[in-house]
């Protein structure tokens, strides 16, 4: 197995660092993200490089208390962003009515953040740093719009954190994943039913002895029937309203 594959398979989330990173290596991750696939080649995204021990603090604060979001070297706020092209269009003074950005428009933008999100990470892992995604950072958008000072049409979609690991965080094992068979399906999505997912969870998760319905039903108060999941779908479609209105 070649180097690049073996180090997609081994990358793991790191949540402890130590030690600086030197700005050849941020400048060396920050260019693979903007050498990333993008739609038309409009690189529909902005990164916001957070250096301000002051709003570090508030990030992590306002994702979920995480405090290793502000120990992290690098932050990373990964926004979909259509601005500058709006910009751009408007001192065309064209003849026709030029169209707002609307619902299709987040999600292509939003799919070229997340595209150079994880090339910055790849990047990182092959100069030995360790990174994370902060989910966290879609159940309160209205507040990094205000922590990052975002503008109308760009909205913060994904937020990575880089570092050296710990030699805690790199013996630390990394979570099972699901077998390629149980996620690609040939031609047409096949169904697999509940049973068929309990069967993928029963030989992707590892148990230790508990039973599976228990921890299934653990797992579903903590990540689904959560308070978490209700505020990003409060935020998320606060961002849409936002978004159509140019706000």
């Amino acid at each position: 197995m070649n180097e690049t594959i073996t180090l997609l398979n081994n990358r793991k989330s790191v949540r402890v660092f130590e030690g600086d990173m030197p700005e050849a290596d941020v400048q060396a991750i920050l260019r693979a993200a903007v050498e990333a696939p993008t739609a038309g080649n409009m690189t529909l995204w902005t990164a916001i490089r957070v250096t301000d021990e002051n709003k570090k603090q508030q990030l992590a604060e306002s994702c979920d208390h995480q405090p290793f979001i502000a120990q992290a070297p690098l932050v990373l706020v990964f926004c979909a962003d259509y601005r500058r092209w709006m910009q751009a269009f408007e001192a065309l003074q064209l003849d026709e009515p030029l169209r707002r950005p609307g619902e299709g428009d987040l999600m292509l933008a939003a799919c070229d953040a997340v595209i150079a999100a994880q090339s910055a990470v790849v990047a990182a892992e092959s100069l030995g740093y360790g990174s994370c995604y902060i989910g966290d950072i879609l159940e309160n958008a209205d507040t990094q719009r205000e922590i990052l000072g975002l503008p109308a049409y760009v909205k913060p979609i994904c937020m990575a954190v880089f570092g050296k690991a710990t030699a805690q965080q790199q013996q630390r094992p990394k979570p099972r994943r699901f077998r390629v068979e149980d996620v690609v399906h040939e031609n047409t999505y096949r169904d697999v039913g509940a049973d068929g997912m309990l069967t993928m969870l029963a030989n992707h998760q590892q148990l230790q002895g508990q039973a599976l319905t228990d921890w299934l039903t653990a797992f579903c108060k903590r990540k689904w029937n959560c308070d978490f999941s209700i505020e990003m779908t409060r935020s998320v479609r606060q961002m849409l309203e936002e978004w159509n209105k140019g706000i």
